[in-house]
């Protein structure tokens, strides 16, 4: 590749000082930054960047710099067929077990005869399974050239309005400045190496990943690396590419051993591309064509295009939360520090954590290309072989609380490639339907992968759910917020497919007369039997009574919207009267969480599954079902604030939709806290926030940040009871404030500002006509114009 002529490299030398001089002034001003005076110690601390399809992750270390690389569909393994056909013979002897009360016995039965064939997810190593795991790409290691002088005005940053990381610092008379981003014009990393010197400068780079590369070429301008990954059947399926290219004036290039030692006058451009056969094409011709492309790309229009792509979704939503004071000048780990000691001092804090997970939403999938992929249990950021729990798609909450914000957030396309993945599983699911059930329609259970697996987990306490009902919230949720009757068409199939299967396994209940699921899990919890064991499989848990119901329902409104008159729908009417309410409460006043009041085993376990019916279904509200809610609120009481990350992400939309903001904010705080003891030790103390506003679970999984993003929106707007409720769960520490760009069910884009707590400015956009609201302690009629 040729190198920059002199135009072109004073023109990225401009750029790249304009873009440090403003990345300096958010350390001081701009509220939509994360920045850190020390380089990363621990990958948790390192700044993600992403477009879908590639990610970065550098740590910006000033000598030797390690930038952690991700492709979205790096996955081992392979398609398989994990039903077992033979299960659909035992279902009944498990439900007369069940019906009997002896649950201990089913669930000896449902590990013996209903989980997976083969080994399933290999328990969260998948690896060398077919199931496979999501995998890093690879390590690019840079070593730097750089003069004896100490290391002064250090900064590293992440500016969420231009979806660019930075690291500066001076050593001597020279001032460095590296800029990374992954375009979302382009599928290319970027890393600019500038200094305001013009004397050479020389860098050593080099690839490192611990298995699986077949070739590792040193080029004459970059590196080449392919690799292959294992289907878990003694084989080799995925293959991965990576295409390493620099760019500098009079560029020179060395290669030692694995390292490729580049060196030219002034600044240095590396250019990063990765793709597999995921996609159904070579990824080496892919790969090569996207550099190729570079050859007459110019580096500031570049990154230019970059912005302006990335901008036109971010910028749709803009939050301020006014505090008394600026905290813009603390660096973001003590920022943290500080907000859970006490988030009334730092509001500003909350806004960037709600713009980072729409930031993190926009990076991780890339909804514009075709066959990719929705966030996985990291979004697209893992720094192991083996990923945590496969960094798969975890359905018995994990994926979809990804999903929980895209609506609201105004990121509505974000939707899409997870609602492919659900098309696509429901296609498999048809076989497992009659592996399990001899049902017809379709059923997944509580994972999946990008291979199309839909069987039950390796173990009954918790393989056993299915999730296809749950999906189809998703899908659902959808077309409430864009009223898109072409979509609900090509969804309804999915929607009645999963309410037939349902429809066709319930079963009747001795003790209630209700139909209910056989057999099922509340999600990773159990209960104590009266005679003093421990089980978890049992009929008719709480919370799929309310999958049921929610889904039934969306069948029947979907096909009166679509005046199809299909006579399924019309049976599922009469059908509703038959299974259980949302809710049963208990004598202490609670959500029952299953049909008998069972001794809990862990009365604060991290799943809250029963009350599915207040977030994400809307069976439960302070103003339609005020007793149910009073029983939700003791239920959470009993459940307690604390939890894993996500538990707690899940728990300020509970306080959310309970219009308790002040609670909502406290557990906002809680999510908050930093997961390590101190910057020295990085002794891990549970769950919280890492430094780099990662969510811990721990480890690290992306779910809380989705969904305490989501649930920061849900403290400001809410629309599921047929209005438009404003400031629903407004915490008085956010007494003054203003939002642009919510969205609400019903396709209404949502501006406002508020003083006091009370709503002083409000502009509502969508299909002309009244819409009801809830405003002020009021309702009303507001007329879109």
């Amino acid at each position: 590749m040729r190198s920059l002529n002199f135009m072109e490299n004073r023109i990225l030398t401009l750029l790249v000082v304009c873009i440090c001089q403003t990345t300096l002034l958010f350390a001081q001003q701009n509220p939509l930054s994360l920045w850190y005076n020390k380089p990363a110690v621990i990958w948790e601390e390192t700044l993600p960047l992403g477009n879908g399809l590639m990610g970065m992750m550098p740590d910006g270390n000033p000598k030797k710099e390690k930038i952690v690389l991700n492709e979205i569909s790096m996955w081992s393994g392979s398609p398989e067929d994990p039903n077992k056909y033979e299960a659909y013979k035992n279902v009944s002897a498990i439900q007369n077990l069940l019906k009997a009360g002896k649950n201990d016995e089913a669930e000896k039965l449902v590990n013996e005869t209903f989980i997976t064939k083969g080994k399933g997810s290999g328990f969260g190593n998948g690896a060398e399974v077919p199931y496979g795991c999501y995998q890093l790409l690879g390590d690019l290691i840079l070593h730097y050239q750089l003069p004896s002088s100490p290391i002064a005005d250090y900064t590293r940053s992440l500016d969420l309005t231009t979806a660019t990381a930075q690291t500066s610092f001076r050593t001597g008379d020279i001032k460095i400045q590296r800029t990374y981003y992954t375009s979302f014009d382009r599928n290319v990393g970027v890393i600019q190496l500038n200094q305001n010197s013009g004397a050479r400068q020389t860098v050593g780079i080099s690839f490192e990943r611990k298995e699986h590369i077949d070739r590792y070429t040193l080029l004459d301008d970059g590196i080449l690396v392919e690799g292959s990954l294992p289907d878990g059947k003694g084989g080799k399926n995925l293959k991965f590419v990576s295409l390493l290219n620099v760019q500098g004036k009079d560029l020179q290039v060395n290669k030692k051993h694995q390292v490729l030692e580049v060196s030219a006058k002034g600044n240095l451009a590396i250019y990063i591309t990765a793709s597999t056969s995921y996609y159904g094409r070579d990824p080496l011709a892919t790969v090569k064509a996207t550099i190729a492309a570079l050859h007459s790309s110019n580096a500031a229009k570049m990154y230019r295009n970059h912005v302006n792509s990335y901008q036109k979704t971010f910028n749709r939503v803009e939050l301020n939360l006014f505090g008394n004071k600026s905290n813009a000048d603390i660096p973001t780990n003590e920022r943290i520090a500080n907000f859970y000691k006490d988030p009334a001092q730092d509001p500003d804090l909350a806004s960037i954590y709600y713009q980072y997970g729409r930031y993190l939403n926009i990076s991780s999938a890339a909804p514009k290309i075709s066959n990719s992929l929705p966030p996985n249990l990291q979004g697209l950021w893992a720094n192991q072989i083996n990923t945590p729990w496969n960094g798969d798609y975890h359905l018995n909450i994990n994926a979809q609380m990804n999903h929980w914000g895209v609506e609201v957030n105004n990121l509505s396309e974000y939707h899409q490639p997870f609602i492919e993945l659900i098309k696509r599983i429901a296609k498999t699911g048809e076989q497992t339907a009659k592996a399990y059930y001899n049902a017809p329609g379709w059923v997944v259970y509580m994972m999946t992968n990008v291979w199309g697996y839909s069987a039950p987990g390796e173990q009954a306490s918790w393989g056993a759910s299915t999730a296809s009902g749950w999906l189809c919230n998703h899908l659902w949720e959808h077309y409430l917020f864009t009223s898109d009757k072409e979509y609900l068409k090509e969804i309804y199939p999915i929607l009645k497919g999963a309410a037939q299967f349902y429809d066709h396994t319930l079963v009747h209940d001795p003790k209630t007369g209700w139909w209910v699921t056989s057999p099922s899990v509340s999600p990773e919890n159990a209960f104590r039997m009266s005679n003093g064991k421990v089980a978890a499989v049992v009929m008719g848990p709480t919370i799929d009574n309310q999958i049921v119901r929610e889904l039934y329902q969306a069948v029947i409104q979907a096909d009166s919207i679509l005046s199809m008159k299909d006579r399924f729908a019309a049976s599922l009417k009469g059908k509703l009267k038959e299974i259980p309410p949302p809710i049963v409460i208990s004598k202490s006043g609670r959500v029952m969480e299953w049909l008998e009041d069972y001794q809990e085993v862990e009365p604060t376990h991290r799943h809250v599954s029963h009350l599915y019916g207040l977030y994400p279904a809307a069976f439960i509200s302070p103003q339609t079902t005020p007793a149910w809610a009073e029983a939700a609120r003791k239920t959470l009481a009993v459940r307690g604030d604390e939890g894993t990350g996500w538990s707690r992400a899940w728990k300020i939309l509970f306080w959310a939709r309970l219009q308790d903001g002040d609670h909502a904010l406290e557990i906002l705080r809680q999510l908050l806290k930093p997961a390590f003891v101190s910057e020295t030790t990085y002794q891990g103390v549970g769950a919280g926030t890492y430094p780099n506003l990662f969510c811990a679970h721990p480890p690290f999984q992306i779910d809380g940040n989705f969904g305490g993003a989501a649930g920061i929106a849900e403290m400001l707007i809410q629309s599921h009871n047929g209005y438009i409720h404003l400031l629903p769960a407004l915490p008085k520490a956010w007494a003054k404030g203003q939002v642009k760009g919510l969205k609400a069910r019903g396709n209404y884009t949502v501006d406002m500002r508020w003083e006091q707590g009370k709503i002083v400015a409000l502009k509502i956009k969508g299909k002309k006509g009244n819409v009801r609201i809830f405003e002020n302690g009021a309702y009303k009629d507001y007329k879109v114009r």
